[in-house]
């Protein structure tokens, strides 16, 4: 199955601009991809009534579509409409929740390429409106996950030209905060959510 972006270049796999959803990728040597792990996270939260926190779907343009049999249907290419903004949106606790999940297997740093302009352009766009805006990072050969806001990000982002291209693990341990993996939720990440508003809450007096 062929998708194209919207200005018409085909999509792969192993395109940077996308994650990569390679089967080795695993979490916690459980065979479990980080965004199955924070997707089971969310529908803890769900069931729990801790909040309510969806994938964003991605809206497609379906050109071509074969009929192998009468009863299915198999896409055979598609366009997707428009760049995808961020991960996940949700509300917790009268607080609206938007963030990207990116994974790597750097061990020493996180490339900032994983990110794009637009990813950027609308976390700022969501600061502006108080949203706790964040990114969760899972570097795949250490097992470990961070939250990094969104402000910290943007900092690095707009340094780039002039500096590394990169995000050093040592800077991302002083800046974000580590998550730990566990059984439910699969990665708690609104203990994080907890510290960063606690943070908010006292440099806004």
């Amino acid at each position: 199955m062929t998708f194209h972006y919207p200005n018409g270049q085909s999509f792969s796999q192993k395109n940077p601009r996308e994650r990569s959803l390679k089967k080795e990728t695993t979490f916690a040597n459980r065979g479990m991809r980080f965004e199955e792990a924070i997707n089971q996270s969310n529908e803890y939260y769900l069931t729990h009534d801790k909040a309510v926190v969806h994938k964003k779907p991605t809206p497609l343009q379906i050109v071509k579509v074969d009929y192998p049999k009468r009863s299915a249907a198999v896409i055979k290419e598609a366009y997707f409409r428009q760049p995808s903004t961020t991960d996940y949106n949700g509300v917790y606790r009268g607080y609206y929740l938007d963030f990207e999940a990116k994974e790597t297997k750097n061990k020493t740093s996180f490339p900032l390429k994983n990110f794009h302009q637009h990813q950027i352009t609308h976390m700022e766009q969501c600061l502006k409106q108080k949203a706790v805006c964040f990114i969760l990072l899972w570097f795949s050969s250490l097992n470990r996950c961070f939250f990094l806001s969104s402000e910290e990000l943007i900092n690095y982002w707009n340094r780039q030209e002039t500096g590394k291209k990169s995000l050093p693990l040592e800077l991302i341990e002083a800046v974000g905060i580590e998550i730990k993996p566990q059984i439910a939720p699969r990665i708690p990440y609104l203990e994080a959510v907890e510290q960063y508003l606690a943070k908010r809450s006292l440099t806004n007096g």
